[in-house]
């Protein structure tokens, strides 16, 4: 093997493999004289990383051009020519024939050459590599839309192994992302069944027969409704004083991480980019350090995210940032489990959505927050419903562990089989290689 190719691979480019790429459909005025029939036309986003998923909206379009539009064909690949900046580029390999459905303008379908495997090239178009060829090779001057020229995208150099070592390795990412879809799967159905769990038993309890009206709908006669502020909720406002940190006051690594908008979202806590500000800055501060036990919710721009601030987040020194406010209970009325399933659940995200104000920037006032209708059973009946529904949650979070190792596994063997830094033959079992 020399330095520069593996022994028997060819040094090649995108287009010594690609046969014709055809681009789709403009739906525009032009495109709606005569008689006119709706159909299916794809998204942009029906192609991510590899996948290809048939999401589509109707567009009304004329005999003529629809008989003339290209319809997804097995064993090809659609190519987003023009997309937003981190999307263009995006590719799907199509499994099958969709008649009722056509391409936009802004996709290419791609037909592979008899030598090179289409489902092989298209796991090259995702490698690590080639995206970021693809990327550099997009041009533009809009912010919001980028565009790769044919020829750009043809020109694109990439190694080639033999068309048998192509099906092996295609073969076995496949695998791979037939367990990560498996998986995803078993991760939707786990999260509807907590939804359906949270509606039930948030709303009819656990062996209730009798149910009244309420502020917040039906409810099992022997539960209340009590505003936060009238259960003795704490609502806690963050510092916005003259010791509030500037860009300067921000690390990578320090003492406090100061929380922002990335790192509260719908689902919780996220920590991929994270900022944090010194020890001393940290004691210059008055107001906004959380606590154990401690619920965060987003108050301006995106409104309503909910992070729980439990014993599983790996920071001790935590700040909010001027768009949040704290929820704080140390009440023995309520269980704090309990108060933060409901604070995702429809019952207060309605509330949220009718209370926010401000057309240009909506936003939730510590006011506001106080004024929020939750229902009330009792603490054992509390206690029985978090238990239940934070099952379910855990499981979620195991499985979804389990997806992020997966999607890990995919991208390293993606970027040894692609590179040819890992050999496959013929025989070689998919599970084998994947795993090990």
């Amino acid at each position: 093997m020399s330095s520069l190719v593996p022994d028997g691979w060819l040094f090649s480019k995108i287009g010594d493999a690609v046969i014709s790429s055809s681009g789709g459909v403009s739906v525009n005025s032009e495109n709606r004289p005569a008689t006119l029939n709706e159909l299916g036309i794809l998204k942009t986003s029906s192609v991510v990383d590899g996948r290809f998923y048939p999401a589509e909206h109707k567009a009304i379009l004329s005999d003529e051009v629809g008989r003339v539009s290209i319809r997804p064909k097995k064993n090809h690949i659609l190519f987003s020519r023009m997309n937003t900046p981190l999307l263009v580029g995006q590719s799907g390999f199509v499994e099958r024939d969709y008649e009722h459905l056509f391409l936009p303008d802004r996709l290419w379908q791609i037909e592979v050459a008899d030598k090179f495997n289409p489902k092989w090239l298209s796991y090259v178009l995702r490698s690590q590599k080639v995206v970021k060829l693809i990327t550099d090779a997009a041009t533009g001057t809009s912010n919001t839309m980028k565009n790769i020229a044919k020829p750009n995208l043809m020109a694109i150099p990439m190694m080639s192994p033999p068309l048998p070592e192509q099906q092996k390795i295609a073969q076995i990412l496949t695998s791979v992302d037939e367990v990560i879809e498996k998986t995803q799967a078993q991760i939707d159905k786990l999260k509807d069944l907590k939804t359906g769990m949270m509606q039930e038993l948030l709303t009819k309890g656990i062996g209730h027969v009798e149910f009244k009206d309420s502020p917040v709908g039906r409810i099992p006669i022997g539960w209340e409704v009590e505003t936060i502020e009238g259960l003795n909720i704490l609502v806690l406002d963050g510092d916005r004083g003259k010791e509030y940190p500037k860009e300067k006051d921000f690390f990578q690594h320090e003492h406090c991480l100061f929380l922002s908008a990335k790192n509260v979202t719908k689902k919780g806590f996220r920590f991929d980019v994270s900022m944090f500000i010194t020890e001393k800055k940290d004691n210059a501060m008055r107001k906004g350090k959380l606590k154990r036990g401690d619920i965060v919710i987003t108050t301006r721009g995106t409104l309503g995210n909910i992070a729980y601030f439990n014993t599983e987040i790996p920071f001790e020194n935590v700040r909010i940032n001027s768009g949040m406010a704290i929820i704080r209970n140390d009440k023995t009325s309520i269980n704090t489990e309990f108060l933060n399933i409901l604070l995702h659940s429809p019952l207060v995200n309605e509330q949220t959505e009718l209370l926010a104000f401000g057309s240009a920037i909506p936003q939730l006032t510590i006011g506001l927050l106080k004024n929020l209708n939750i229902p009330v059973p009792s603490i054992e009946e509390q206690n029985k419903i978090s238990t239940t529904i934070n099952l379910v949650s855990h499981k979620i979070i195991l499985i979804e562990s389990k997806l992020t190792s997966l999607k890990n596994t995919k991208k390293a063997l993606m970027q040894d089989l692609l590179t040819g830094k890992v050999r496959v033959n013929a025989q070689q079992s998919n599970t084998a290689l994947a795993v090990g």
